[in-house]
């Protein structure tokens, strides 16, 4: 990459967030990854390597760029930010860490001193508790770069699937009142321009999941899919998008139909998250889409119930930093 490495924030010390980034580190020759730094943690990151048995050297830097002489050898951190390591146990300490971790490598990526940011696994609530008012990190790198929440989009991608959860964390019951024209056609926008243009699909396919079973059967299930939903499709296609629904969401997800389409538009939280996870959750990258900078996190939590005891799969940090890396050459290189 003739670009600067990459940003990842530490996540909460007592999650699986530092293991996996010492286990991403000491496979990167493997994995053909680009190089990145960690911003802070240091002591953090060589006690989570030691407990789960890797050699992972730590090499302290005063300035992103230092990471490109050290990476080779050494897991590049960035000094100044640290704490201590307690797999399983979180506490206030820890989330003022991973807090502090986050908010330093956004500022990094929005300034150039990065080329795209990868988050690890935080606990929100105890980070709540120090000042952190998002419902997420999706939410915070949003408000970072100033902008509104509705326009960054998650993106849930792995090796066979990608979808797009159109409300994320909301009562299912209020969801059929937060399907809009609106809403549908935005995040559709930013999805077909994400495609193109960071992941490099010149005539992006999306895939309309629809609200209601059997796409509510002309009514009878339900009115929005006919009401709202397949109107809407309807006008997108008509830009020029291509885009074909609302499909009923029990077949959308079998292989076959897999083929069709480069991402689906899901309705809900659990309607896009349930298949990505059944099928690539090893591997299972969030991308956060519409925002001036690239944002990917592994796609599962701190994990904290086997946080130190080495059964936590790197997998889905390794695709992420892949993924990052990928999308922010597309975008800057």
């Amino acid at each position: 990459m003739d670009l600067p490495p990459l940003a990842l924030s530490l996540g909460d010390p007592a999650g699986v967030g530092p293991e996996l980034i010492a286990a991403a580190w000491a496979r990167r020759e493997e994995a053909e990854l680009p190089p990145f730094f960690v911003t802070g943690g240091a002591d953090v990151l060589r006690a989570a390597a030691a407990q789960r048995g890797l050699a992972v050297p730590v090499a302290e830097l005063f300035h992103p760029n230092e990471a490109f002489e050290h990476f080779g050898y050494a897991l590049p951190v960035l000094a100044g930010i640290d704490g201590h390591y307690t797999p399983g146990k979180p506490n206030r300490a820890g989330a003022e860490l991973a807090f502090a971790s986050l908010t330093e490598a956004t500022a990094l990526t929005q300034r150039g001193e990065a080329a795209a940011l990868v988050t690890a696994p935080i606990a929100k609530a105890l980070l709540a508790e120090v000042g952190f008012d998002f419902p997420g990190q999706t939410e915070f790198v949003a408000a970072a770069c100033s902008y509104a929440p509705g326009d960054a989009v998650m993106m849930l991608a792995g090796p066979q699937l990608r979808t797009v959860p159109l409300t994320v964390h909301v009562a299912l019951s209020a969801v059929p009142g937060l399907i809009t024209p609106a809403l549908i056609e935005r995040k559709a926008r930013i999805v077909a321009m994400a495609l193109l243009r960071d992941f490099g699909i010149a005539n992006p396919r999306i895939a309309v999941a629809a609200l209601n079973p059997h796409a509510g059967e002309q009514g009878r299930m339900g009115c929005e899919d006919d009401e709202v939903i397949a109107p809407t499709i309807a006008r997108l296609a008509a830009e020029g998008i291509s885009i074909s629904g609302p499909h009923s969401a029990d077949g959308l997800f079998t292989a076959h139909a897999r083929g069709s389409y480069d991402v689906a538009l899901c309705m809900y939280h659990d309607q896009a998250l349930i298949p990505l996870k059944t099928l690539d959750f090893d591997a299972g990258v969030n991308v956060t889409l519409g925002l001036p900078l690239v944002r990917t996190s592994p796609d599962h939590g701190t994990a904290f119930g086997i946080a130190g005891t080495g059964q936590a799969d790197p997998g889905a940090m390794i695709a992420a930093i892949r993924m990052a890396g990928e999308c922010a050459e597309r975008r800057f290189g």
